[in-house]
């Protein structure tokens, strides 16, 4: 549906995007995840048309559009701040693509009020100015008016960003519900671990302009490719020498675990998974957040970050004594070079 091949893109001296590699199937919802300043935006906008790469080549359904204009690319588009107008009605921001391609008023009529029933938008909310929406409606005013011209795919760099948190739980949600009702090709854009994982079939890890790993949300939490990975989705833990030793691993790399992999109980902690090491540790604190406690172990010199699920039961209090096992099944280990890592080194392609 969508290739990118060996993309590089420059500003001045500057080379934002080095060798950039992507598939994008039909159908799929395809995340760009990174920290800020780490080229996703970039590749999204040489995607839409907006930067033409230096080299490299951008293919839709197998046509070479990298030098085809914005307009012609059949492309939806969702900013950030949603780029609508403020002082024109619901309606006329959802039918501004439509005018421009100089349909029939009836046509523009029909498509404007379907998409806006599927989106969730009242005929009572087509007639008020966008500036009376809030902030979740403009949401569905951007969607709806980058989903009404029919395009091939629809690309939406951090439309949840402006949100407040329990908006962009509830939002996501139903952005998910849309893109697979719609069947459309989506590729967005988010620095957002949790969303990522959440509303993608595929993610694309992006680090200082280039792609550590592409992989299914699995694929990318539980078997991170590089170290960069490992620390940037979820939260994670650096194991210390002494733990390394008792799980006989490789001193001679970084070793790390998942909070939720490390087993914790009042007596015999031996993980389900194979064998496992078995330490003594204390409770120094914990955080409530109802589905789940995290706990802040002791665990001889190292401190360890630990999940459990809350079943009102078995909740460990600062101070208590606990058994911790650590399987070194659950060890995801990566190379300890004592040089940064570079993310557009082949072995991480």
């Amino acid at each position: 549906m969508i290739q990118l091949n060996d993309i590089i893109v420059k500003f001045g001296g500057f080379e934002a995007l080095h060798n950039i590699n992507v598939h994008v199937k039909e159908g799929e919802f395809f995340t760009f995840l990174g920290p800020s300043g780490c080229g996703k935006t970039t590749t999204l906008r040489t995607i839409t048309g907006f930067i033409e790469p230096v080299s490299g080549s951008v293919f839709m359904k197998g046509k070479d559009i990298t030098h085809v204009s914005i307009e012609k690319r059949n492309v939806g588009i969702v900013f950030q701040s949603y780029a609508l107008f403020p002082t024109m009605t619901v309606y006329d921001n959802i039918a501004f693509g439509l005018k421009i391609k100089k349909m029939g008023k009836s046509d523009i009529d029909s498509r404007v009020r379907t998409i806006a029933n599927k989106v969730d938008l009242s005929d009572d909310q087509l007639e008020k100015a966008v500036s009376q929406l809030s902030g979740g409606q403009q949401q569905r005013v951007a969607i709806a008016r980058a989903l009404v011209t029919e395009p091939a795919i629809i690309c939406m760099d951090e439309p949840l960003s402006n949100l407040d948190a329990k908006l962009r739980v509830q939002l996501r949600n139903e952005l998910k519900k849309m893109q697979r009702e719609f069947g459309i090709t989506t590729i967005y854009v988010t620095h957002d671990q949790e969303e990522a994982l959440t509303l993608s079939d595929c993610i694309a890890v992006f680090n200082k302009g280039c792609i550590e790993q592409i992989g299914t949300p699995n694929e990318i939490y539980n078997h991170s490719k590089t170290e960069f990975v490992a620390n940037f989705i979820g939260d994670i833990n650096r194991l210390e020498s002494a733990i390394v030793d008792g799980l006989h691993l490789d001193p001679g790399q970084n070793h790390f675990i998942r909070l939720e992999r490390i087993r914790v109980s009042r007596g015999n902690a031996s993980s389900s998974v194979g064998p496992a090491l078995e330490l003594e540790g204390k409770i120094e604190s914990q955080e409530y957040y109802g589905l789940y406690i995290k706990y802040y172990i002791q665990a001889g010199s190292q401190t360890l970050k630990v999940i459990e699920k809350n079943d009102g039961i078995n909740i460990y209090e600062p101070g208590e004594t606990v058994r911790v096992a650590v399987s070194p099944a659950d060890v995801m280990s990566y190379p300890q070079s004592g040089l940064p890592s570079d993310p557009c080194s082949d072995s991480n392609a």
